[in-house]
């Protein structure tokens, strides 16, 4: 649905609902002033534009009519993410501030797989992208990716190497001047994840718990970050959602989480749920990001699938979809970013 004919006041009355379980529109109204004040009329018009773009529903008569989101399902749930952002975490109306167990059943609808529909008939197998080509050629272009990757996923962490001083890292060992062993360690600590990854493939087929802390190991290490599941309450910057701090709780959210990956049957579909679980249950002191798109690449590897660079990914827009699966569940927009990596991947890598 291309909902960019949308004024900024409908955009901003979808985002009331779609953050509400139901509401009339007295209570619209009530939300929308003073940002915008509208007439009963104006309302309606905007309102009934909504429904007829099937960006709402409604039930009832009159006065007594209720607007609810067009899913009852949070995962697939639109919002216009500009407009949301658009006020500080605190005022963000139905902001989550806590990890929601139900998630766990949202993820079981069958129509979640729908919103990686785009990708059916869109991609091809690694085998087939690398078929014909020499294992030179392979090599080359596995350690290009190998770079972009490493420097992309530490930019999206605040790291300030260049993609050209990512290169005379990797390549040369040629640490950057100016730049911390911080930053250094996390670039090479990436380049081994990934080479780990591409020499245990079938470790990822069925994930377990063992195999992505030793993952996380690889990420962190030298960085002075805790391993192992935590044991104390964290904070995220620029969210009011906090994960859980329980310890008990944390491993079995991070067990549930490892037993719905394994029992989904499309690559793809199990890819997607790590990259947005592994940071909403946060199960690390830090490195929960750069971990779940390496354990992403992980399951799109062991099954034989592109995994993803991340290369022209727009990092303000990947941390905002990131934020509104914690603030709402909606998967919708990290969905259309992880789609269109996986697209980038198969138009730019392993070409004939």
């Amino acid at each position: 649905m291309n909902d960019t004919i949308l004024t900024p006041r409908q955009r901003y009355i979808s985002n009331i609902i779609n953050q509400s379980g139901g509401i009339l529109r007295e209570k619209i109204a009530e939300k929308l002033f003073p940002t915008y004040s509208v007439s009963k009329p104006t309302l309606i018009r905007d309102l009934n534009l909504l429904i007829k773009l099937k960006l709402i529903r409604s039930e009832g008569k009159a006065k007594a009519t209720m607007y609810y989101p067009i899913s009852h399902n949070p995962l697939l749930r639109v919002f216009d993410i500009e407009n949301y952002f658009s006020y500080d975490p605190d005022q963000r109306v139905g902001a989550k501030k806590t990890f929601d167990s139900k998630i766990f059943e949202y993820l079981t609808d069958p129509q979640l797989a729908d919103i990686l529909m785009p990708l059916k008939n869109a991609t091809v197998s690694f085998s087939d992208k690398t078929k014909g080509i020499s294992p030179d050629l392979i090599r080359r272009e596995l350690e290009r990716f190998t770079i972009e990757l490493s420097w992309k996923s530490s930019k999206i962490e605040g790291n300030t190497y260049t993609l050209l001083e990512t290169e005379s890292l990797i390549k040369e060992q040629k640490e950057a001047s100016g730049k911390s062993k911080a930053e250094t360690l996390m670039i090479l600590n990436h380049k081994h994840a990934f080479d780990n990854i591409l020499a245990n493939k079938r470790n990822f087929k069925t994930i377990s718990i063992s195999v992505i802390n030793q993952l996380h190991n690889t990420l962190v290490k030298g960085l002075e970050i805790s391993t192992g599941i935590r044991r104390h309450e964290v904070g995220i910057t620029g969210t009011i959602y906090r994960p859980l701090g329980n310890e008990h709780q944390l491993k079995e959210a991070l067990e549930k989480t490892v037993e719905m990956v394994n029992k989904v049957t499309d690559p793809y579909l199990k890819a997607f749920i790590a990259s947005v679980m592994f940071p909403y249950v946060q199960p690390y002191s830090d490195g929960n990001k750069r971990t779940a798109r390496m354990l992403c690449n992980a399951i799109l590897l062991a099954n034989d699938l592109l995994p993803l660079s991340y290369r022209n990914v727009d990092i303000d827009q990947f941390k905002k979809a990131t934020i509104l699966f914690y603030e709402q569940l909606s998967a919708v927009a990290f969905s259309k970013i992880f789609i269109e990596q996986v697209k980038f991947s198969n138009d730019n890598y392993f070409l004939k």
